[in-house]
């Protein structure tokens, strides 16, 4: 018996990386998940994942770009698995680089898919979460919104400073709904950051020591795991928060 037996759940970005970490931790407890991604063959090799570990799985193509499709997909969601009952807005594909050779079409992307993405979701969610008694949802954000340096971060932590800010009025007003939000703001070793650390070895071991934890993060074990305990109804009175999953790296204060 898992912790999330009966539940369903919505990961974006759920393809590889922390989003399909997130997507196996869930699914070790329980919950059938909806593998959601840009990339088919990704999303079936997820599915395929969480089938091993005993739960329902089922890909469904998505580009969080496209936020007028996003009502559409998660109806289909309800439709295959009866309802929703666990969101996590993890896909995002913005920029980063200096302000000044920052183009307006790549700034405005960041926000597409990081907080109109999510926006879009969230509302799309929230009548059938409030169907069945209230539901949880959790938004990625990053430690970057409080970097003591944020140059060349400067849109990627704009577009999540924002969504930070969703979340927090989102737990506000669905709070009566039994409906939770909260951020969590990962460092893990992705696929991106993997390839960096390999191609960078000295700046990657440096970046390493500024983690009192003296690690990276794993996508499932720290990232994923830790998405399990939000989301279970021993939590039931956390809303709103924004949970550092970096190691004691970045200070939220």
């Amino acid at each position: 018996m898992g912790s999330l037996d009966g539940k369903v759940a919505i990961v974006t970005g759920a393809g590889q990386g922390v989003g399909q970490g997130i997507a196996l931790a869930l699914a070790s407890e329980g919950a059938a998940i909806a593998v959601l991604g840009r990339t088919p063959a990704k999303l079936e090799t997820t599915c395929g994942l969480v089938r091993e570990r005993g739960a329902e799985a089922e890909p469904f193509a998505c580009d969080v770009a496209d936020t007028e499709a996003i009502p559409g997909v998660v109806d289909a969601v309800a439709a295959r698995f009866g309802g929703v009952d666990v969101l996590v807005n993890n896909a995002y594909s913005g920029a980063y680089g200096p302000l000044l050779t920052m183009s307006d079409a790549k700034f405005q992307k960041g926000f597409m898919t990081g907080p109109f993405a999510a926006f879009a979701f969230m509302r799309a969610c929230h009548p059938h979460m409030k169907a069945r008694g209230g539901g949880s949802i959790v938004n990625l954000v990053t430690s970057a919104m409080v970097r003591w340096d944020p140059a060349t971060y400067g849109a990627y932590a704009a577009a999540k400073q924002a969504l930070r800010s969703l979340t927090r009025t989102a737990a506000a007003e669905w709070g009566p709904d039994g409906i939770r939000a909260n951020s969590i703001a990962p460092h893990a070793l992705s696929p991106g950051l993997k390839q960096w650390a390999e191609a960078n070895p000295e700046a990657a071991e440096e970046f390493r020591k500024t983690i009192p934890l003296g690690y990276i993060g794993d996508c499932e074990a720290d990232i994923g795991n830790a998405v399990v305990a939000l989301v279970q109804p021993a939590m039931r009175y956390l809303t709103g928060a924004t949970v550092p999953l970096d190691g004691g790296q970045a200070y939220f204060g």
